[in-house]
């Protein structure tokens, strides 16, 4: 069993749909896969941890938040005002839907706004699929849920902090934690070295010069 703490509050649908589809090849490699939430899984969050089997929450942790949003500024007016001409050229009808500088249209606030939609039906049906207890349209309103209520609507299966699920293992299983560690390249090696160094020669003059200070 792999046993995995979730901590995320959601993030971009490309990121978090990779995360989900790494998880499922342990699901689907017939490996048990429980994910533990003690603070939020909540958007992508909860994208990546629908595709395990079991999910446990902390009493006061929040799950949920099955939607989509999506805003930006608008500086048009302000630069127009300015004098400020901004050019923008695309070869592809929809290429840019809504842009930050330039005028936007309503043709493309309103392709803008159907690919949100297409991205949160693609979001429910994921949800469903993984969760096949769950009626959907009663938890993809955008809403976060907490404890009693997160597991009655099928959101998660159990209610406990991720220290007391390990801790009943602990009893039955041997326990390995495995972290990952990036491996640093010899320039960047160098690079923290010599500024360690440096750092510590600054200080170590700086000390000399305050003593000096106080003996004159």
């Amino acid at each position: 069993e792999v046993v995995l703490k979730v901590e995320s509050g959601g993030g971009s649908a490309y990121a978090y749909g990779l995360c989900a589809a790494e998880l499922k090849r342990l699901v689907n490699s017939k490996i048990n896969l429980t994910v533990c939430i003690d603070k939020v899984a909540a958007s992508g969050g909860y994208l990546m941890s629908c595709v395990a089997n079991k999910i446990i929450a902390a009493p006061w942790a929040i799950v949920g938040s099955i939607g989509v949003i999506a805003q930006l500024p608008n500086f048009h007016r302000l630069l127009k005002k300015q004098n400020i001409d901004i050019e923008m050229h695309t070869a592809g009808k929809f290429k840019r839907t809504l842009t930050t500088l330039g005028k936007n249209t309503k043709k493309g606030r309103d392709k803008f706004i159907s690919e949100l939609e297409e991205l949160h039906i693609v979001f429910k049906d994921f949800v469903k699929e993984n969760r096949s207890k769950i009626k959907v349209t009663k938890v993809s309103t955008g809403e976060v849920w907490q404890g009693d209520k997160a597991k009655k609507l099928g959101l998660i299966d159990e209610i406990a902090t991720s220290d007391d699920y390990l801790l009943n293992l602990s009893e039955k299983f041997k326990l390995l934690e495995i972290q990952y560690f990036e491996k640093k390249p010899l320039s960047a090696k160098f690079v923290s070295l010599t500024e360690t160094v440096l750092e510590k020669s600054v200080y170590k003059i700086l000390d000399i010069l305050n003593k000096n200070r106080f003996i004159n």
